[in-house]
């Protein structure tokens, strides 16, 4: 684990805690695309045989990596892109429930089509508010980040078990981009019948790709209008001949993009998973700890057992730039400065941006 930083060429010049906004691309992981390059330019046919065959090991590595079945995703560039196609397929007039001011990329895509929306409040209560909301309002989807891009707050994965299970016909889905990549996660247990994310931050896997997961008791909710030659199984498949999957993967994919998935989850297996995700967790409650004897969070976050690895410092453009001058990398976000702990930071790190704050 001691070695893991020599990976990350970025880290040698900067206390990088910007993984919220962008996740750093292993060495080893590069070496890999820049392979599949040159395999390309030099050829080409060989490259446009197993193309196929390289999303197809992704689908695998997915499904086995987070207890899913290979039939149930779908690869696509990105959570947007995704979340598009499945809103597309609910049909107008739907109920659906979104939190205030969770990710724009979540709740635009619902506002700007024909439902009727409905909003739970994001604090110390997130929980309890949207249960009562479910209860006023009875909708038939409830679409929500699972760690809040803002304030890192993570909802209950124990509450939506009990949530479907009070309300089995509402269609729960999940934005995983800000969660995916920093802990265990079983898709087949959750209570999330839908559930789409990114790559490029917590997976450590540039940009360009993501993946959409659907579990086959969801989808006679949800009407595919998608469709290409690449959703085919075979040159001789008919329209009719389509799985369902497929109809999110209309067009030709880039399995270079989608293969730097499943190369950085296999890079991920070679550090040793529980150990990289034993110091997300240990370093978020060492953050959140010293964090909140400084007075640097907010209450919702503070008053919270539970909280994710990314949190909101209370602070303007001056603590920002105060930051930079230290080479510590974050974001500005709603109000505050957001910063995020991966398995690539480590104490120092940590020791680094409360010795700033301090002074």
């Amino acid at each position: 684990m001691d070695n893991i930083r020599k990976y990350f060429p970025a880290l040698s010049h900067s206390t990088y805690l910007n993984t919220p906004a962008n996740g750093l691309l292993p060495e080893p992981v590069f070496e890999w695309r820049r392979k599949q390059d040159i395999n390309f330019l030099n050829n080409s046919d060989e490259f446009r045989m197993n193309h196929k065959k390289k999303i197809n090991d992704t689908k695998q590595l997915l499904a086995e990596f987070y207890d899913s079945r290979t039939e149930d995703i779908a690869m696509v560039p990105n959570f947007s892109f995704g979340i598009n196609m499945v809103l597309e397929g609910l049909g107008k007039g739907k109920k659906i429930l979104l939190l205030n001011d969770d990710y724009p990329s979540v709740n635009w895509p619902v506002e700007t089509r024909d439902f009727e929306v409905f909003f739970a409040s994001i604090d110390e209560n997130l929980e309890k508010n949207v249960e009562e909301a479910v209860e006023k309002h009875k909708p038939d989807v409830f679409l929500f980040s699972m760690v809040q891009w803002l304030s890192g707050i993570k909802i209950d994965f124990e509450f939506l078990k009990k949530l479907k299970s009070n309300h089995p016909d509402l269609l729960i889905i999940g934005d995983g981009t800000q969660y995916i990549g920093t802990e265990i996660f079983s898709f087949d247990k959750s209570a999330l019948d839908v559930m789409a994310a990114s790559g490029y931050k917590w997976l450590t896997a540039g940009f360009g790709n993501g993946f959409l997961m659907i579990k086959e008791s969801a989808r006679r909710k949800i009407k595919t209008y998608t469709a290409g030659f690449n959703s085919a199984p075979s040159f001789e498949s008919g329209l009719s001949d389509l799985p369902f999957m497929n109809h999110f993967e209309p067009g030709h994919q880039d399995s270079t993009s989608y293969g730097t998935i499943m190369q950085s989850i296999e890079f991920l297996k070679s550090l040793g998973v529980d150990k990289c995700y034993s110091r997300i967790r240990q370093l978020s409650k060492d953050a959140k700890s010293e964090l909140t004897k400084l007075g640097f969070l907010n209450d919702s976050v503070v008053k919270r057992e539970f909280h994710s690895n990314i949190f909101n410092l209370k602070g303007d453009k001056s603590l920002f730039e105060k930051l930079n001058q230290n080479q510590i990398s974050s974001s500005p976000r709603g109000g505050g400065i957001r910063v995020g702990f991966h398995y690539y930071n480590d104490e120092n790190d940590l020791d680094k941006l409360i010795e700033v704050l301090k002074s």
